[in-house]
C-alpha cells in the first residue's frame, strides 16, 4: 500500500483514476478548493485548498510525506516552481499530466525527443499568461531543473469519454444532430485520442512502475477529421454541415492545420498495452448520440 495524493481527482479521468488508486488499496488523499464535491466519502482523506495560495497549500501538506502525487490540474511554471518548493523531501515520485500540445501539429508523428523540456527556457508566469500547450512546457521545464524527486511527464492526447466536461466530442455529435455548421482548418488532418479510463489506467500504471521522464500515451491508431465526422453521421443519421474557417462560435475544437498525434514506443518498451481506438471510438460516438436530443 503507498500513501498518495492527487489534486485533480474529483472528475472525469481524474476521478476514474482515484477509483483505481482505491481498488488497488492504496491510501488516497485529495486535494480541492471545494468548488467541486469529494465523491469518495471517507474513502479517501480530503484536504480543502486552494493550490494557488501557496502559503495555505504549503501548511496543509506540512510533516506529510507521500510515495507518489499525480498533478493533474498544472498549468503555469508558476505553479510548478511552488509545488517543488513545497514538496521538495517529502515525496518520492511526481506524475504530472501533461499534453500533447507540447508538441506542434506538423503533420508528422511526435517521439518524446521532439520536446525536450530539459533544454527549455524557463520564462516564470501565471496561467494566463501562456497558451494551454506553452504552459504546459513550461511547467515541464520547471519541474526537470527544479525537483528533487523523480518526475514523470505524461503526455496524452485530447481525452474523451461519455462525461467529458470540456465536451469536445459532444460537440461535434450535438451539432450534426441539430444540423448546425461546424469549422474546420484541415479535414484532412489525422488525430489520436485515448479515453478516459485507459488515461486513468496509465496513470495508475506510471506511479507503480519505475517510469521516468516524458512519456506520450494514447490509443493504438489515429483518425481524420473527415473520417471522424462520417463516424458521426453514420450514428446520427443526419449529414454534416461544413465550414473552411467559420467564426468561433461554430470552429471545432479539432480545427488543426495538420496532422497531430504521437508514437508510444518508450511506454509499449515498458509493458503498457494500449487499446486499439477503432475499438471503442464508435460505441463512444453511439452512446454519446443516444443521449444527444434534438434542439
Amino acid at each position: 500500500m503507498k500513501r498518495i495524493l492527487v489534486l485533480g481527482g474529483t472528475r472525469f479521468f481524474g476521478k476514474k483514476l482515484v477509483e483505481q488508486l482505491l481498488k488497488q488499496n492504496h491510501q488516497v488523499t485529495i486535494v480541492t478548493r471545494g468548488v467541486s464535491t469529494n465523491p469518495f466519502g471517507e474513502q479517501v482523506e480530503h484536504l480543502q485548498v486552494d493550490r494557488q495560495d501557496e502559503a495555505a497549500f504549503k501548511a496543509a501538506v506540512a510533516g506529510r510525506n507521500f510515495d507518489v502525487v499525480y498533478d493533474n490540474i498544472c498549468y503555469s511554471p508558476n505553479e510548478a516552481k511552488a509545488f517543488c518548493d513545497i514538496f521538495n523531501g517529502s515525496i518520492g515520485k511526481l506524475v504530472f499530466t501533461s499534453t500533447l500540445s507540447t508538441y506542434e501539429a506538423t503533420g508528422k508523428p511526435h517521439a518524446e525527443a521532439d520536446f525536450n523540456p530539459h533544454h527549455y527556457d524557463i520564462i516564470m508566469g501565471d496561467t494566463a499568461d501562456f497558451t494551454y500547450g506553452e504552459g504546459k512546457r513550461l511547467a515541464e521545464a520547471v519541474f526537470y531543473k527544479h525537483a528533487k524527486f523523480p518526475v514523470v511527464a505524461v503526455r496524452f492526447p485530447i481525452v474523451m469519454g461519455e462525461d467529458d466536461y470540456t465536451r469536445r466530442l459532444h460537440f461535434h455529435i450535438e451539432r450534426i444532430v441539430n444540423n448546425e455548421p461546424i469549422g474546420f482548418v484541415n479535414m484532412d488532418a489525422e488525430m489520436s485520442f485515448i479515453q478516459a479510463s485507459e488515461a486513468a489506467d496509465f496513470l495508475a500504471w506510471v506511479g507503480m512502475n519505475d517510469v521516468e521522464g516524458p512519456i506520450n500515451a494514447t490509443a493504438n491508431g489515429h483518425i481524420s477529421l473527415k473520417q471522424l465526422i462520417e463516424l458521426i453521421e453514420e450514428k446520427t443519421g443526419e449529414r454534416a454541415k461544413i465550414a473552411l474557417l467559420g467564426t468561433d462560435e461554430i470552429r471545432s475544437p479539432y480545427a488543426i492545420p495538420a496532422s497531430w498525434y504521437m508514437t508510444t514506443e518508450k511506454a509499449q518498451q515498458a509493458g503498457f498495452v494500449f487499446s486499439e481506438l477503432n475499438d471503442w471510438l464508435p460505441t463512444l460516438v453511439e452512446a454519446i448520440v443516444e443521449k444527444t436530443p434534438k434542439k
